[in-house]
């Protein structure tokens, strides 16, 4: 694992407890998670990729919120990691875990549904073999 790598991580660690515990926004809703933290070789900028479950408007009041806040998240992680650059921060939606649930779901409809249309113990109806 190089430096970046490294330092993105501690970042999504420390962020995670920011969000969580320390930033008071009304935006922000209880499930925000950090899935991911990209930093530039220089560690002068930082994306950082938000999961949020709900619909579009409270997305959308989340990035509004982490925004607003990106000053002392900064100012934060200044403190909390002894780096010669703070990054900037700019804050994206990840929409791969609700991209997930909604595959799992439609894995399951279709599983259920092939179950209906076969017989018990996945064998011919004894009409179909006649």
């Amino acid at each position: 694992m190089d430096r970046t790598s490294r330092i993105a991580e501690e970042i999504k660690r420390e962020l995670s407890d920011l969000i969580r515990n320390h930033i008071k926004d009304p935006r922000l809703p209880e499930f925000v998670s950090v899935t991911a933290v990209k930093v530039t070789k220089d560690l002068r900028y930082a994306k950082v990729y938000v999961s949020v479950l709900g619909d579009e408007g409270k997305k959308k009041d989340t990035l509004a919120a982490l925004e607003s806040a990106a000053g002392f998240i900064r100012h934060e992680i200044g403190q909390r990691i002894s780096l010669r650059y703070t990054p900037e921060f700019s804050f994206k939606l990840d929409d791969s875990i609700e991209h997930g649930m909604y595959l799992s779901k439609l894995i399951e409809k279709t599983m259920g549904h092939d179950k209906e249309s076969r017989p018990e113990g996945g064998q011919k109806a004894e009409a179909d073999e006649e």
